[in-house]
């Protein structure tokens, strides 16, 4: 497998992970993101220990799907990720929010 072989291999997994994305992202109430992946996730729980120059950030999350085109299998029942880094949890908007259907109007 020559370099070339190898960047279409690649770039062919990331388009096929993003797509899954697109697929999975409605399932979840939680985007996380840390240093070294990105997940979504149903439920997240952030502890921080440590003292305040080094502080330890504690991620638990259930019913979780990560971001790893190298995985064999996304979904994942309970992930725990320890991190000294920066750590960022969004709650994903409703999906009624997202509804583009038309504003009914009462006059």
């Amino acid at each position: 497998m020559n370099s070339d072989d190898l960047e279409n291999f690649e770039a062919d997994r990331e388009y096929k992970l993003a797509q899954e994305y697109q697929d999975v992202v409605g399932m979840f109430r939680y985007a996380v993101e840390t240093e070294r992946r990105f997940y979504l996730a149903n439920d997240v729980k952030v502890s921080i220990t440590g003292d305040s120059a080094r502080p330890l950030i504690e991620v638990v999350m259930t019913d979780a799907w990560v971001w790893d085109m190298y995985r064999k299998t996304r979904f994942i029942p309970t992930v725990r990720v320890l991190s000294f880094k920066d750590v960022n949890v969004e709650e994903l908007p409703d999906d009624t929010l997202l509804d583009t259907g038309e504003i009914e109007r009462h006059d």
